[in-house]
């Protein structure tokens, strides 16, 4: 483990973050998984509380490529991605192997509903606790209703899919109260295993566009697009700064 511009990240591959999770499973506390991304980690550089979250994780997860492009920059290289929706994908495949049971949350009415289904006919032996949409907010008594059935339930696994960084504040301010081992912040990633989203091709993931993907099909996210360069320049800036550091302190030398 170590940080990015304050921010703690564990260099794990998807094997070694799916050891890390299973030790969780069966002790009956909420243990939170943040997959980080650059939007994310740029937000939290202004936002304490979003900050103390994702360092207050029992695991992060360098979900994009901007994390990786920082701690290959900042001399710290990862193994890898580890995305929110792989992860989800493995997770639930070692659910269905082991008789653990998920619960789907976020996402427009009926769309976690469609995610189940899609994994159950996928995954032989998953067992779906339950699902429910992420506008609960507008309901009386939907927070309530919500945990009430999460805790009726009693799922290993709760899937939270309400975009970042809100479903990261969700968890953890209801945290202590949710019925469950791990708990895991995936996004959108109800609507492309759902279908209603198309996942980008496998050569734009391999050429690390996923990003500029998700812009072309969903045309809403394109103003967020804007914080990219800026999360690089504050990468940079702050490599710059600890370079002038070390320089000052080693008589001009870096090193």
């Amino acid at each position: 483990m170590f940080k990015i511009l304050g921010a703690k990240i564990d260099n794990v591959d998807m094997v070694e973050a799916l050891l890390r999770l299973q030790p969780f499973i069966g002790k009956g506390e909420a243990r939170q998984t943040v997959t980080l991304n650059a939007e994310m980690l740029y937000r939290a550089q202004k936002n304490g509380e979003l900050l103390r979250i994702i360092n207050g994780a029992d695991l992060v997860t360098a979900d994009g490529v901007g994390i990786v492009w920082a701690a290959r920059v900042l001399g710290a290289p990862l193994k890898g991605r580890v995305t929110g929706i792989d992860l989800m994908k493995e997770l639930c495949r070692q659910a269905a192997g082991n008789n653990w049971k998920v619960f789907l949350l976020g996402g427009e009415p009926g769309v976690a509903e469609q995610a189940a289904q899609k994994l159950k006919r996928e995954l032989a032996g998953l067992g779906v606790a339950g699902t429910y949409h992420g506008f609960f907010s507008g309901e009386e008594w939907g927070e309530e209703r919500v945990l009430a059935q999460i805790g009726a339930a009693r799922p290993q696994i709760l899937f939270v899919g309400m975009g970042s960084p809100m479903q990261e504040y969700w968890i953890s301010e209801n945290k202590a109260r949710l019925a469950c081992d791990i708990v895991l912040g995936v996004g959108g990633s109800f609507d492309v295993i759902s279908g209603r989203v198309m996942r980008a091709p496998v050569l734009w993931q391999k050429l690390r566009l996923e990003w500029l993907w998700r812009a072309v099909v969903q045309p809403r996210r394109i103003p967020r697009l804007f914080i990219l360069p800026l999360f690089v320049w504050k990468v940079l800036l702050h490599k710059w700064r600890k370079e002038a550091e070390l320089r000052k302190k080693n008589g001009g030398r870096l090193f």
